[in-house]
């Protein structure tokens, strides 16, 4: 017979001591940078900014346009070695579809 799991009691009070904990290793912040090319169509890079990088249409368009605009745009600032993750699955995706496309994971100074 298997038996209740134990609840535990609410007016149970745990005392911790935040200064003896170990502090995690955090890694430190990099930008994705997205390149302009003359042949990665906006069309692509909108639909690679919504999946991949979970922006909005209105938001993604804009960040297309600052590309070609500019020559490069931040997408997004994260973790190093997700931003290092996100890089090669977009340059990847950009590469099936036969585009040139080229992004970059940066320290964020």
């Amino acid at each position: 017979m298997a038996s209740e799991p134990n609840r535990g009691n609410p007016e149970i009070d745990i005392d911790v001591d935040l200064w003896s904990l170990e502090v995690a290793w955090v890694e430190p912040p990099y930008m994705v940078v997205i390149h302009n090319d003359s042949v990665t169509t906006f069309d692509f890079v909108e639909r690679l900014l919504q999946s991949m990088f979970k922006k909005p249409p209105d938001e993604a368009a804009l960040i297309a346009w600052v590309t070609h605009v500019y020559g490069k745009a931040l997408v997004v600032v994260c973790p190093q070695t997700e931003a290092e993750k996100l890089v090669r699955k977009a340059i990847f995706a950009a590469r099936l579809e036969g585009f040139p496309l080229m992004l970059t994971a940066e320290p964020d100074e």
